[in-house]
């Protein structure tokens, strides 16, 4: 976030400041993917143009160009690094950010936890479990409200993975979570909640849809989730091609990891395509997200999906590669609604979900995969609160 960034957002930060943000959002990237978009097209698509003033004068366009006309490409990193050339257009708060903001004492996100921290509410309350409950909300709130200022997208807040397995919880801190958010005056339609795709969280998606509140479902591996998640009108899916694929090079015994294979597919980009045509082809309203792409032929196998979450170094390459005017029409778009048309399903895989059926039809991937990603959920969250009760409550309290 140097002074070379020629953008508003950054004229109120000093040079320490900035440099401490970046590195805090490199550190939190490393870790996993903290990007997450706006489902409406309010804001422009990446574009690979700029920089690029000979392509424009003689006709040529890069890879990137051909690639954004098809799907929303989204750079898989949060905000600040890089900006000028893929500029990022939303942003997820999780436990994970909220421990990078922490070790960072000079970012200029300390002051959104300094004031949940400082939060009379929450000091208020009976007992330490409930005050450091609120204390969580607060921040994961005030820390979105200044990611919500600074994107001109949707945030994704996190919801608590220990409660991926109760759906009145889910519910209850969601509704909490809003609640933080409309006290800073940050409107829910800048808002999506981040959800475990387990059956649980799969049916409070279903309630908090129905209030109009919208949700996130993430760590899908497998088309019973994909499918259920649709059925409950979730705004959101997150598909996780790459972590897919490699349990598929290391593990057996999941039949439809299994039935791609035997069809010569990726496991992974087989389930973005299945799941595509499923929701495209019976209208559902869910906008379906690609993430753990590793390469550029992901990219090229997965154009027509709503959004396609991107390493940077990725997407560095689409904009460097230059296509010829006669090769422009080369990147086909393997998924639209027409192909949804003519896709083929199973009845067992057109069936109402419900809890018995998808714990069925759930395999050894997506059990796995799920149960991974829901513990490094939780235990993000368990240092969170053990870091949250050794600084509290802040020196001006």
């Amino acid at each position: 976030m140097s002074s070379s960034l020629h953008s508003p957002l950054y004229s109120s930060l000093s040079s320490s400041s900035a440099l401490q943000d970046r590195k805090l959002i490199n550190a939190v990237n490393f870790a996993k993917p903290n990007l997450i978009f706006k489902p409406r097209r309010s804001f422009p698509l990446i574009r690979a143009s700029a920089g690029f003033s000979s392509s424009l004068d003689t006709g040529l366009s890069t890879e990137l160009d051909a690639v954004a006309s098809h799907s929303e490409i989204v750079p898989d990193t949060v905000i600040f690094d890089d900006f000028e050339k893929f500029p990022p257009t939303a942003g997820t708060v999780s436990s994970s950010l909220l421990l990078g903001i922490c070790g960072l004492p000079d970012t200029k996100f300390k002051s959104a936890v300094d004031r949940a921290l400082s939060d009379s509410e929450c000091y208020g309350l009976e007992s330490s479990d409930l005050q450091m409950s609120c204390f969580f909300n607060k921040a994961l709130a005030h820390v979105g409200g200044d990611l919500a200022k600074l994107v001109p997208g949707r945030v994704s807040t996190e919801v608590d993975a220990r409660l991926a397995y109760d759906t009145h919880g889910i519910v209850r801190k969601v509704h909490d979570l809003l609640k933080a958010y409309t006290e800073i005056e940050v409107p829910p339609e800048r808002l999506l909640f981040k959800i475990p795709a387990t059956w649980q969280g799969i049916e409070a998606s279903r309630v908090l849809e129905a209030e109009g509140i919208q949700t996130h479902l993430t760590f899908v591996y497998s088309f019973c989730q994909a499918a259920a998640a649709a059925q409950a009108g979730a705004s959101v899916i997150q598909i996780f091609v790459g972590r897919l694929r490699d349990w598929s090079r290391n593990h057996t015994g999941d039949s439809e990891v299994e039935s791609a294979l035997r069809r010569g597919e990726d496991p992974g980009l087989a389930l973005v395509t299945k799941a595509y045509n499923y929701i495209h082809k019976y209208g559902h309203k869910t906008k379906l997200m690609a993430a753990a792409v590793r390469n550029k032929q992901d990219v090229f196998n997965l154009l027509g999906v709503d959004y396609i979450i991107t390493p940077l170094k990725v997407l560095q390459s689409l904009k460097e590669s230059v296509t010829l005017p006669d090769e422009k029409y080369s990147f086909t778009r393997r998924l639209s609604p027409q192909s949804a048309a003519t896709f083929n399903f199973t009845q067992d895989e057109l069936q109402k979900w419900d809890q018995y059926s998808f714990s069925s039809a759930m395999g050894p991937a997506s059990v796995e995969l799920l149960t991974i990603g829901m513990d490094g959920y939780t235990n993000q969250a368990k240092r969170v609160e053990e870091l949250f009760g050794k600084i509290w409550p802040p020196p001006n309290v």
